[in-house]
């Protein structure tokens, strides 16, 4: 475990620099004009990404910090289904025939909210206005506790191929404290299913630093989801506590929270069982099976990391369907209208516009330092002095990081060889602070825009 001192010294609110600029920098100057220029340039041939949110839940977890809500009137969620139909029309529509599309992600909330009429209309919709390539990944986020009867078949179906559960913690006290109560039994049934429908690929998510939480449990839930449930990659967050951004969280028992030493050890705990059950860590958080997509291009450092975390999907556009979904362009990032009622009322008060109403834009700096941050994230190693003379960048570029990394290698959590950085295995629970190295966004201390950095 760290020294006091270190966890000190690297402690603060932190992005998880799923994006750069991150989602903080984004603000209403940048909007549907940007979307639509910025679609209309992607060139010809060009493959693209889709990812459709959809706002559902059928019980709210009181440590989501997703843009969701309960919703139970099918014929809401079908109608959604409509916008997400319209907002597709209207993408293919500026970038052209045929598009290429590699990655389809459907995130929320719950997908699976939508009636499954609502589901295959999209589905169908979706190939056809766009060409999903052969071998292209399908995936959709699920929870177990609410899969309908006739979603798994449904699913495999219309080509999905891939499935992430959220499981959090199996401890009954843990799980109550943080309104998700969902039985092993209830996993293992759905991951039964989604395995007969033909999903080939299953993501089961795990959470540490929740109320009640202890090292030994932590432990124990990744030992038994691995043995038992046997997924081919893993996810594993701390929570992140943004009760000023999402109220649900101040409904969590705080004096529960473990402070960020047994954070760590918990997150430690999770780490050793995972590798001894045969997984190999990814970048920040993730886990897979030795001969996974994950790791291969882990191994070839081909990785990358977006708003879905970390993927093997090199498409230099990604494209956010629905309420809040973002989107990301070599030129810069835009969101779509965040509240499902204002997304409704803008795709229908401006029928020949785009839902994007904030957004940022990239300058050169910024692309130097996205590329930087992304490869620390992902390779655990860097050349900033390498990749700033291919982005014509002087040596002198990122000298003010010196004295930060100097730091961090007496600290133990990177090696500097010259002008590489090396993140050391007792760094990577420290990525994203040392990210923060070459962020020049990065928000004074005090100032609140993210969860804690530990």
């Amino acid at each position: 475990m760290p020294p006091s001192d270190v966890l000190v010294r690297y402690g603060g609110n932190l992005p998880r620099y799923t994006s750069y600029p991150t989602a903080a920098q984004f603000d209403a100057t940048v909007g549907a004009a940007e979307a639509e220029a910025w679609l209309r340039a992607v060139p010809a041939g060009t493959p693209i990404s889709l990812y459709l949110h959809v706002p559902f839940c059928d019980v709210l977890c009181l440590f989501c910090g997703c843009n969701t809500s309960v919703v139970r009137d099918s014929g809401l969620r079908a109608a959604y289904g409509l916008l997400l139909i319209d907002e597709l029309q209207r993408v293919a529509a500026r970038l052209g025939p045929d598009r290429p599309v590699r990655h389809v992600q459907w995130g929320g909330g719950t997908p699976t909210t939508l009636p499954p009429a609502t589901m295959r209309a999209v589905m169908e919709t979706l190939h056809r206005l766009f060409r999903v390539e052969a071998g292209a990944e399908i995936a959709i986020e699920l929870d177990p506790r609410f899969l309908p009867e006739d979603y798994p078949p449904l699913l495999g179906e219309l080509g999905f191929n891939r499935a992430s559960l959220g499981v959090q913690d199996l401890d009954p006290v843990v799980q109550a404290a943080s309104g998700r109560v969902q039985s092993l039994e209830q996993t293992e049934d759905c991951v039964r299913r989604m395995r007969s429908a033909g999903i080939s690929s299953i993501n089961v998510d795990l959470i540490y630093g929740l109320p009640y939480q202890t090292t030994d449990g932590a432990g124990d839930t990744a030992l038994t989801v691995a043995d038992t449930l046997r997924p081919d990659r893993l996810a594993v967050f701390g929570y992140a506590h943004v009760p000023w951004k999402q109220k649900r969280q101040a409904l969590l028992p705080q004096g529960a929270l473990p402070p960020p030493a047994e954070r760590l050890a918990q997150r430690a705990r999770i780490d050793a069982a995972l590798r001894l059950a045969g997984y190999r860590a990814i970048g920040l958080d993730h886990y897979a099976r030795p001969g996974d997509a994950l790791c291969r291009a882990a191994e070839a450092g081909t990785l990358h990391r977006n708003f879905q975390g970390y993927t093997v999907d090199p498409a230099p556009v990604l494209i956010g369907i629905g309420a809040s979904a973002i989107s990301s362009f070599p030129q810069g990032m835009t969101q779509n209208v965040p509240a499902q009622a204002f997304y409704a009322r803008a795709m229908e008060t401006m029928p020949d516009s785009l839902p994007a109403v904030r957004g940022v834009c990239r300058t050169a700096d910024d692309r130097l330092r996205g590329e930087v941050i992304e490869r620390l994230m992902c390779d655990l190693k860097v050349d900033p002095a390498a990749v700033g003379a291919r982005h014509g960048a002087p040596a002198s570029w990122y000298d003010g990081a010196w004295p930060a990394l100097r730091q961090a290698q007496a600290d133990g959590l990177v090696v500097l060889d010259g002008t590489v950085i090396r993140v050391t295995e007792e760094g990577r629970p420290f990525l994203r602070n040392i990210a923060a190295v070459f962020d020049a966004h990065h928000a004074p201390a005090g100032v609140k825009r993210h969860a804690g950095a530990l």
